[in-house]
């Protein structure tokens, strides 16, 4: 088996001025951290006897015995599958070539229909005995490489390279097999299943994707399984909060001789930012973690010239509803404070303006170990001799947990690093165990009928 080389382990620090951010190697964020997204420290948490002893029902059940054999022999149809939608680009807001492919390979797996809705989730269908619940089996489509990425799968030993390859194409990958595992032994569940690729996880896609699912124009949906990010032991079942914010400071600008005295919208951002990290940073030094994060700065032409806008892009995460909206209003007083400060301070022209554009709002929330979900999830990972590890991310299911239907995220399985970067791979270490632990999950939460 070969292993990658240690030169890919390295720091990932992402963002131009970050504040009150923890940065984890490479390893740890794929290993740790669902989507390489933010994630609070793990903990164990007691698993209730009755849940174990339901997993412990359903793997004595011969077909289910025979479905854990089938996703073992199904490894190059799976390993196939991961390499052949890796290699079909999926940027931010542009994921419908391998949308339409999924659906398809939702379908040919045996799904009893598939399409793409409104957004362009690719959604399969299979239906339970009583249909009477539906029970989602996810992960997300969409990658963070801008169109024009170089997307092709480079193979050293058991090693795929490629962006994208590890998050969250191999989600995709084990959702295909778990489906179909079910077909292939024909295992019935009582409930509905739906199989499905979403849109817009990442960045300012803002979870679209799973947004749509819980609107009004979405599917009913009772309980939710997402596939994202690595390792056998993590189960993400409390919600990472965001805002995100893009504020431009508009003036009319000029030469920085002839038009001195002119507000200076450089001046005004710079001021915002002192202002909102001096108060966020005792806001956060209390309380539920709390995080604030100046990522990206711009604007402005020429050293000599007045710029005519200054911008920041700013994200701010919390666990809690009520902190992230409490650090959310030091912002919006920082940005109004700067603004009236220079505007007093200019000599001439006109005033500056500010525009808050909200460009990324995830919910947050946490459901207790206790939920059956939870408890069924961690039941079917210590069934594979690991020690669940409960955790905290910004995921999909963030927004079914803060909608109060139970949803959990768990891992790919295998080994993998450098999420988000072009020096991304993933290494198939007893990857069929997760996919087992996930089909596992699935027939409990759905109801195996047999």
């Amino acid at each position: 088996m070969t292993k990658p080389s240690t030169h890919f382990t390295k720091v990932l620090i992402s963002g131009f001025l970050s504040i009150g951010v923890t940065c984890y190697t490479a390893n740890s964020l794929y290993a740790q951290s669902p989507s390489a997204s933010a994630s609070s420290g793990t903990e164990t948490a007691k698993i209730e006897k009755r849940y174990q002893n339901e997993v412990k029902s359903i793997t004595k059940k011969p077909a289910v015995k025979k479905a854990f054999q089938t996703i073992v022999n199904l490894e190059p149809q799976t390993r196939q599958d991961h390499i052949t939608l890796t290699e079909i680009p999926a940027p931010p807001f542009k994921e419908e070539a391998r949308a339409k492919k999924y659906a398809e390979m939702l379908k040919e797996a045996g799904a009893d229909s598939a399409w793409i809705d409104e957004v362009g989730n690719a959604i399969a269908r299979r239906k339970g005995r009583s249909g009477k619940k539906t029970v989602v089996l996810e992960a997300h489509l969409d990658t963070v490489f801008p169109e024009g990425t170089d997307v092709t799968v480079k193979q050293h030993g058991d090693t795929l390279f490629a962006p994208g390859v590890a998050d969250d194409t191999r989600g995709l990958a084990m959702v295909l097999t778990v489906l179909r595992a079910l077909e292939q032994n024909n295992i019935e569940t009582e409930a509905d299943v739906l199989f499905i690729g979403t849109v817009g996880e990442e960045g300012l896609g803002d979870l679209r994707g799973v947004k749509h699912l819980f609107s009004e124009n979405g599917p009913d949906i009772d309980s939710y399984i997402a596939i994202d990010g690595g390792g056998l032991d993590r189960i993400t079942h409390a919600g990472l909060g965001s805002h995100r914010y893009r504020i431009t400071y508009k003036g009319p600008g000029g030469h920085s001789w002839g038009s001195f005295g002119l507000a200076n919208p450089h001046s005004a951002l710079g001021k915002a930012i002192y202002y909102f990290t001096t108060e966020a940073d005792k806001f956060t030094s209390e309380g539920p973690r709390t995080s604030y994060n100046v990522g990206i700065v711009g604007g402005g032409t020429s050293i000599n010239a007045i710029p005519f806008e200054s911008w920041m892009e700013v994200d701010m995460r919390s666990i809690s509803p009520e902190r992230l909206n409490g650090i959310d209003q030091l912002l919006q007083a920082a940005v109004q404070k700067a603004l009236k400060e220079e505007n007093l301070t200019k000599r001439r022209g006109a005033d500056l303006e500010v525009e808050v554009k909200l460009v990324g709002d995830r919910p947050s929330g946490e459901l207790p170990v206790t939920t059956p979900l939870v408890q069924r999830t961690m039941a079917a990972i210590k069934y594979f001799n690991v020690e669940p590890k409960s955790s905290t991310g910004s995921t999909n299911s963030n927004t079914p947990i803060a909608k109060g239907v139970p949803a959990v995220t768990i891992g790919g399985g295998g080994t993998g690093s450098g999420a988000h970067s072009l020096d991304e791979w993933w290494l198939n270490e007893d990857g069929h165990l997760a996919i087992q632990r996930a089909l596992l999950v699935l027939l409990t939460e759905a109801n195996a009928a047999n």
